[in-house]
């Protein structure tokens, strides 16, 4: 029997994950939104996709979330988009409502589910996901790790002027402009970039990647990115399906690692059949521990800001 994976939200980044989703045939796919009749729509467009593809992934749209019955995998993409100007703690308030709604859905209808979280500000989101659903720590995970790592691989990549599938990078904290980007754990077919760039553009790759959401949103001018953050949760989902054992970076409930505890942060993670499985501990640099403590010191203050 075929996986079920749903996906909620429609709009441009779940559209695109459950494109990838049925591309790589990782299972059957519901597409959930509350717009009247637009994930069906959208379903039934990518169905109608599938002969031309030789793809065998079911896709369907609902607007009822009793339907994530069944659910193994759900990845939640639902929440306002960032506008120009706007920070992703700006949009707290709102998401954590659509958050908290689709959570008390996801406990009713789906129980058995591993959740992976897009909707943004992400590690907020993702401790407010398993406050309300009160699953395992292990089944709700947030993605941004493996999105800000591969932001970093590509502008590496891009400096270089060498392949990108040779790019390895680590990326923690928070999924915003206090992340943690670290260029020692960033190599190159496993030469460190500390070896091939001077650190003056270093810095400017870090930097731009801390940015890397800001500047396409600022590129758009009307949305946000969508294929690498669609491509980045498929990226999980494929791990968690095929019990992989990835290590990847990704928002994790932290007890005592790193010094912090009751705080979702981006973190190394192996991600297997169960969810996250370990959370890895990096020998950090006393000043890469101190970024990582205040990045999460900015999640902690959303998570106090929500009083959850």
């Amino acid at each position: 029997m075929r996986k079920k994976l749903a996906v909620i939200g429609a709009g441009h980044v779940g559209e695109t994950t459950a494109l990838m989703l049925a591309q790589k045939e990782l299972g059957d796919v519901l597409l959930a939104d509350i717009v009247e009749d637009m994930p069906q729509g959208k379903s039934l467009d990518l169905m109608e996709m599938t002969p031309l593809e030789g793809l065998d992934s079911n896709l369907r749209g609902t607007n009822d979330l009793a339907d994530l019955k069944g659910s193994d995998i759900i990845v939640m993409t639902a929440g306002l988009p960032r506008k120009p100007g706007m920070s992703r703690m700006d949009l707290l308030t709102k998401n954590a409502e659509i958050v908290g709604g689709v959570a008390d859905a996801i406990k009713k209808n789906a129980p058995d589910a591993i959740v992976v979280m897009v909707s943004n500000p992400l590690d907020v989101m993702s401790y407010q996901m398993y406050k309300v659903t009160g699953f395992d720590k292990k089944r709700v995970v947030g993605m941004a790790g493996v999105l800000d790592s591969t932001r970093l691989r590509a502008f590496v990549a891009m400096e270089l002027g060498v392949s990108a599938a040779d790019v390895h990078a680590m990326v923690l904290g928070g999924h915003g402009d206090s992340m943690v980007p670290l260029p020692r754990y960033t190599t190159v077919n496993g030469i460190p970039i500390t070896e091939l760039l001077p650190q003056e553009t270093i810095d400017k790759l870090v930097q731009r990647t801390r940015m890397g959401g800001g500047e396409i949103v600022k590129l758009l001018k009307t949305g946000s990115a969508y294929y690498s953050p669609a491509a980045a949760a498929v990226q999980m989902v494929d791990a968690i399906l095929k019990d992989k054992k990835r290590i990847l970076p990704a928002a994790a409930l932290l007890e005592g690692e790193y010094g912090l505890s009751d705080v979702y942060v981006g973190v190394p993670v192996k991600l297997g059949a169960e969810g996250v499985e370990q959370v890895l501990e990096l020998k950090l640099a006393s000043n890469e521990l101190e970024e990582l403590k205040k990045s999460a010191a900015d999640v902690a203050q959303g998570i106090k800001d929500l009083g959850i």
